[in-house]
């Protein structure tokens, strides 16, 4: 496939990209718009029951290609407007759809060949536990653990696999902690990450890089 071609997909979402920033579509999601907005957003969900999980994997979709932040307040807001296990569904369902998409996108750009062959010699056998670590940590932007493995050696069905299972234990905490949203819509109060949910994804994170000491100690 020439390069022109190749360059299509991530040419559009660049662009695409652009148009949100420079139009002020990415602060949608912001905590004030919905804060303004919640008692609208509940009674339009009520009144459309069947439309509304659609929009919303769509919009997670959406902005999950263009790499715009609001990734936690989708994940809040999933556990604010749906039940469980659906809200956590819908979530994970949309995040890892435009994840899945923008891998494919880089993919296609950078051709067969990864730009790191010599790291992806090291990281082969390692590569899960990467990609649990990355999805995990809560200290890496979301968007960064979308990107950087479509620049390694990574095939789709690790990455999509790999994505499920690393983000599904943030996405069950954050639509739990969703429920408790109106409470603070309602009030003056400010949203705050509690530091023992960061810790415990932490640890989380870490654990999954435990194959990797082993190995290593099981060499020496």
């Amino acid at each position: 496939m020439k390069l022109t071609f190749r360059l299509i997909p991530i040419s559009m979402i660049c662009a695409l990209m652009f148009f949100a920033y420079w139009t002020g579509f990415y602060r949608a999601v912001d905590f004030q718009t919905l804060r303004f907005l919640h008692v609208e957003m509940i009674e339009y969900v009520n009144n459309n029951p069947s439309l509304t999980p659609l929009m919303f994997m769509g919009y997670c979709a959406g902005t999950t290609i263009l790499s715009m932040r609001g990734g936690l307040m989708l994940n809040l807001l999933a556990g604010f407007l749906f039940p469980q296990p659906w809200c956590t569904l819908y979530f994970l369902i949309g995040t890892i759809v435009g994840a899945s998409l923008l891998f494919l996108s880089i993919r296609i750009a950078i051709g067969e060949r990864s730009w790191f062959n010599k790291l992806d010699a090291h990281l082969e056998k390692s590569i899960v536990s990467y990609l649990l670590f990355l999805r995990l940590c809560p200290f890496i932007p979301f968007w960064i653990s979308n990107l950087v493995p479509a620049f390694f050696n990574v095939r789709l069905r690790t990455y999509i696999w790999t994505s499920v299972v690393g983000m599904l234990p943030k996405a069950l905490i954050f639509s739990h902690g969703g429920k408790g949203l109106n409470t603070v819509f309602e009030s003056a109060e400010t949203l705050a990450i509690d530091a023992d949910i960061q810790v415990i994804l932490l640890c989380l994170s870490l654990f999954s890089l435990l194959p990797i000491l082993i190995r290593k100690l099981a060499k020496e």
